[in-house]
């Protein structure tokens, strides 16, 4: 099916339509959004003498909740220019406009007769072929489709997101049973390509297949709480980033998500699941149902299974709720000896083996849970999915999870888990047994880069569809890798393409991760042909590794700290002036050093979803790695009038000095971290290293150069007097410190070239040589120092 999607509606504007808008927004895609006209005046309207039939009073509902939306942290929109890509109207008078669309979403209310309501107003309007799909999360397809055309009903599914749509990766498409084959892949493709989701195809049961496998995750872990009499920091200790979860673990995302939304699902499946052997489950427990009555719904009430306090002395805490007595109290650390012994393994896989053979309270928890999961999962198959694959991408992209029930099942081992279920006194799935019985010891394997699953029907392992057009690293790296270290390795991705991925802790920028890049170069320049820095963890570098920084710092030894940085710059200006195309592929975090090194790279590809900035006057100094000396080029290479080019170079300057951070890769575009017609931005993260080497390819062929070296243009004392007035004035105001005017007049000095009596051309050396002393003029204060340490022990900025 060749559909091209240039314009949606979207009928419904709350939190999640409203969401919808602007993911879709966020794409290019034109957007429609309606909802219900109102029924009545405000006082404001009614004082200005407006009716129901004025167009501000008709739109007023849909208007104020896409700005509520666009308003909301995190944001919906990767920039906020890109809400001029909605246009807004109402049910009464702009219905009609839904025939020049492509797709329609509904997001009304999950009420039947609402619903049928308005696809009844849908087919007065819709043209034939134009696809339908509802938001629902729960309500049968069949029973929307009553009434329906034929060709409603052959273009109609579910398309479920999660909320926020933005960041949420989960895109369950349901077909419903008169949908056409080709509407699905279109949905499939679609959704994974342009949306940037995973995935995954559903069946038509309650819950589909993310909220049916976590709400049960977490029922299931209330009773088990309650039989160990498990506090709600020990269990949210013990179901976060340790498992490969989420910082807010178990309790704190209840929170965040609402109590009343987890036990309006839970309802829901234990009064339409009545043939699921694990129903009793789903039955809320009495300490959830009184939270509920007490309206303890988490952040919507301000307290939950947490709340903040604040005492007579405006001192704020975070108390815990006893799941015994009900009452609040101070939060508790936790610790478990069957943690303990998993802190020198970095890899989560690793840990799972070594957690559930813990003799305390956690190895039981983590036995009885993995027990549970195990089996649920096993007996929802062909329920809710016949393959296994979807499950665990569904609690992957759904819920966050960094491995999926058969996932952790794999890295448990086969038969060790069924040893826990049987512990258990649970019941597997027949199809287990046969399993077991072929003698098959793994879910999942890898042949020659790609993934394998075992397919239940043809009882083979056969290889995982859709990723073809995906590079993955963790496929690959032990065939592929050609040079490594302790911090990095390098890839040959195949045609002349080297791929070098950091290692380190957090991806930071040590000497390890900067000599596997000069490797890189070195043989993309000799024996390959082009060099990409891509690497597929959550964030790509938070920077340089500051705890040697630090400890080079106390010890004073200037001299190898002077050689450290002096490698970062050459590092960087290799990349920029290598005789091979040199790419980069950040995604999430890409601060600091990670942020100078894509500064430089010939072409960046950056995921949506990168947040990268010079951050480095949080910790007490300027960027040191080339990021000053760049952003000073940058500005200079613009061809500008003289006042505007001040303009800009004293945006550039408060980008630094106010360490900003762009919020998607369009806002890096904003400020000046991206080129654009030069870098480019991909919705599908896990495209990134293999549109990076199509790129790479491409440069190739199109006959690759080495950049020419330019003089930069310094403004010296012109632009130096604006920094130095624009810092005193913060001081004045008390909106900075007399250490910040130390470090932004470093910074001032450094931007303007020195201080030169007249404008003048410079060398990018010139310029790195300033950025150098100045960087290691400030590591000799000890507020630097004291916001340096400060960062290592709270991973926050330190204001002196």
């Amino acid at each position: 099916m060749k559909k091209h999607i240039k314009k949606i509606a979207v009928i419904g504007s709350g939190i999640m339509g409203s969401g919808i808008a602007c993911h879709f927004a966020n794409i290019g895609v034109q957007v429609l959004l309606l909802d219900i006209a109102p029924n009545e005046l405000t006082e404001s309207e009614e004082s200005k003498g407006l009716t129901l039939d004025h167009p501000s009073v008709k739109n007023r509902i849909v208007n104020t909740n896409l700005q509520s939306a666009i308003k909301s942290n995190p944001a919906p929109l990767y920039d906020k220019q890109f809400a001029d890509r909605i246009e807004t109207g109402n049910l009464d008078t702009d219905l009609k406009k839904i025939k020049d669309v492509d797709w329609i979403i509904e997001v009304v209310v999950e009420r039947l007769d609402i619903k049928q309501k308005v696809f009844e107003q849908i087919e007065q309007h819709r043209k034939p072929g134009t696809i339908v799909t509802s938001n629902t999360s729960g309500i049968p397809i069949k029973y929307m489709n009553i009434g329906r055309s034929q060709d409603f009903r052959e273009h109609f599914a579910v398309t479920h997101f999660f909320n926020p749509a933005r960041y949420l990766k989960l895109f369950e498409v349901v077909p419903g049973p008169d949908c056409k084959k080709e509407v699905v892949d279109f949905l499939m493709h679609f959704g994974s390509k342009f949306l940037g989701k995973t995935t995954v195809l559903a069946k038509d049961t309650p819950a589909f297949i993310g909220n049916r496998i976590g709400i049960f995750g977490i029922m299931s872990m209330l009773h088990i709480v309650k039989e160990l009499d498990m506090t709600v920091e020990e269990v949210d200790k013990l179901t976060g980033p340790i498992i490969g979860r989420p910082k807010s673990a178990t309790f704190r995302t209840v929170d965040v998500v609402g109590l009343d939304t987890l036990v309006h699902v839970a309802n829901g499946l234990y009064e339409n699941c009545k043939d699921d052997e694990a129903v009793d489950l789903f039955k809320v427990p009495d300490f959830i149902q009184t939270m509920l009555n007490n309206k303890w719904l988490g952040s919507k009430t301000g307290k939950g299974f947490y709340k903040k306090h604040i005492d007579h002395q405006e001192k704020k805490s975070i108390l815990s709720l006893d799941l015994n007595t009900l009452e609040y109290g101070p939060s508790k650390k936790v610790s478990f000896k069957s943690l303990a012994a998993t802190k020198t393994i970095d890899r989560v896989a690793d840990r799972f083996k070594i957690l559930i053979k813990g003799q305390d309270k956690a190895g039981e928890f983590y036995r009885k849970t993995f027990a549970a999961l195990f089996a649920y999962v096993s007996n929802r198959i062909p329920e809710i999915s016949d393959e296994i694959y979807r499950i665990d991408d569904a609690m992957k992209a759904g819920f966050g999870w960094q491995h999926g029930p058969f996932e952790i099942w794999d890295a448990i081992g086969f038969e060790k888990g069924l040893t826990l279920i049987e512990a258990e006194g649970l019941t597997c799935a027949n199809w287990i047994q046969e399993f077991k019985n072929a003698d098959s010891t793994s879910f999942y394997t890898v042949k020659e880069g790609k993934k394998y699953v075992y397919d239940i029907a043809s009882k083979t392992q056969v290889k995982i569809p859709g990723q073809d057009s995906f590079i993955i690293l963790e496929n690959i790296r032990e065939a592929k890798t050609i040079w490594s270290n302790s911090e990095a390795s390098i890839q040959h991705l195949g045609d002349g393409v080297l791929n070098v991925e950091f290692q380190s802790k957090m991806n930071t920028l040590g000497s390890g991760v900067l000599q596997a890049i000069n490797k890189g170069i070195d043989l993309a320049e000799t024996e390959y042909d082009a060099v990409i820095l891509g690497n597929q963890a959550t964030n790509f570098s938070v920077g340089a590794n500051l705890a040697m920084v630090f400890l080079l710092a106390v010890e004073q030894e200037y001299d190898e700290l002077n050689f450290a940085v002096q490698y970062f710059q050459n590092t960087v200006m290799r990349m920029r002036y290598s005789s091979c195309p040199t790419l980069i592929t950040p995604r999430g975090m890409t601060l600091g050093g990670g942020c100078e090194l894509s500064l430089h790279a010939d072409k960046v590809i950056a995921a949506a979803e990168t947040y990268t900035g010079l951050v480095e006057f949080g910790v007490g100094v300027i960027p040191g790695g080339g990021g000053t000396k760049e952003m000073t080029k940058r500005v200079s290479d613009m061809v500008l009038k003289d006042d505007v080019k001040l303009n800009r170079m004293r945006d550039a300057f408060i980008n630094i000095a106010m360490a900003k951070v762009a919020t998607s890769a369009h806002e890096a575009y904003d400020l000046g971290y991206y080129i654009q017609h030069k870098d480019m931005v991909v919705v599908n993260e896990h495209q990134q290293i293999a549109t990076a080497k199509k790129h790479a390819m491409q440069m190739l062929d199109d006959g690759y150069l080495i950049p020419t070296p330019q003089k930069v243009k310094v403004l010296g004392q012109q632009v130096l007097g604006m920094f130095q007035v624009g810092a005193d004035s913060l001081v004045a105001g008390k909106y900075a410190s007399e250490h910040d005017r130390l470090i932004a007049n470093k910074l001032g000095y450094v931007m303007a070239g020195g201080d030169l009596s007249e404008p003048s051309f410079v060398s990018e050396q010139y310029l790195l040589n300033l950025e150098r002393e100045a960087f290691l003029s400030l590591l000799g204060e000890k507020k630097t120092l004291e916001r340096i340490q400060h960062m290592l022990k709270t991973g926050k900025p330190l204001r002196n």
